[in-house]
């Protein structure tokens, strides 16, 4: 098992109730292929350095977790046909 993290914005223009659902399916789609979820930051509303999609703020969050390929190839897949996630990348953490 690696540990990984991924950060991934969410469009600000969605009622807060419908973030934490996007919140829990990704991270449910973690824990549905083995991935053990070690925290959950959720770093709140923030500018973007450029516009993506016609967003100028987004909701970002991060996730810290250890787990295998399948998990991040499954959130990566995801994450593209979301409409409500509009960037989103995956960083392997190195052993410490």
């Amino acid at each position: 098992m690696t540990n990984y993290e991924i950060m991934y914005i969410i469009r600000p223009n969605i009622e807060e109730e419908a973030q934490k659902a996007i919140i829990e399916r990704f991270s449910t789609i973690l824990t549905d292929n083995g991935a053990t979820i070690d925290k959950v930051n959720e770093m709140g509303s923030r500018r973007l350095a450029y516009e993506i999609n016609d967003y100028r703020d987004g909701y970002y969050v991060v996730v810290t977790f250890n787990g295998g390929e399948d998990a991040v190839n499954e959130f990566d897949r995801q994450a593209k046909f979301s409409e409500d996630i509009i960037r989103h990348t995956v960083i392997r953490l190195d052993e410490q």
